[in-house]
């Protein structure tokens, strides 16, 4: 496994693998029209200096992982997903330390994510990695997300 920068020829990869894990595992329902960031990777979060990572094994995508810059050293972190059968090997780790090292070694202060309420799983890893619950009105940046049943975390840096 390796995690690399995005790269366009994944980019029906990385679609079917977060749309699988929201709307078959989590059974969210999110269409890929409600995440206009799918479509244009490059434009949503490279433009404004975020990044977007993969987790890449034999040349498919296993994981993501992506920040978005909300400006004054803050970063939301966004699109992380793990296939299920590689969850017990560490990918969400290292994509997760890439994503931290990168933000650290470039001076960002706080990382904001939004979680569905049902990814149980998801919130244990957030908490052990220091992330604390908060609610929109304590945030220290306007933050708009899809109205769902979702959680907010936030990490000081």
């Amino acid at each position: 496994m390796e995690i690399i920068k995005y790269q366009e020829k994944y980019k029906d990869q990385i679609i079917d693998l977060i749309l699988h894990i929201q709307n078959e595992e989590a059974k969210i329902n999110l269409s890929i029209e409600e995440q206009p960031d799918l479509l244009n990777i490059t434009e949503f979060y490279e433009k404004d200096g975020g990044q977007f990572w993969l987790a890449i094994d034999k040349d498919d995508v296993i994981g993501t992982i992506g920040f978005m810059n909300y400006g004054n050293n803050n970063a939301v972190l966004k699109k992380f997903f793990v296939r299920a059968d590689c969850r017990k090997r560490k990918v969400g780790l290292a994509l997760y330390e890439t994503l931290y090292i990168y933000l650290k070694e470039n001076d960002y202060k706080q990382i904001l994510l939004d979680t569905p309420s049902v990814a149980k799983q998801s919130h244990s890893f957030y908490e052990k990695a220091g992330f604390r619950k908060t609610v929109k009105s304590q945030l220290p940046f306007s933050y708009d997300y899809p109205d769902r049943d979702s959680l907010l975390y936030l990490l000081s840096i």
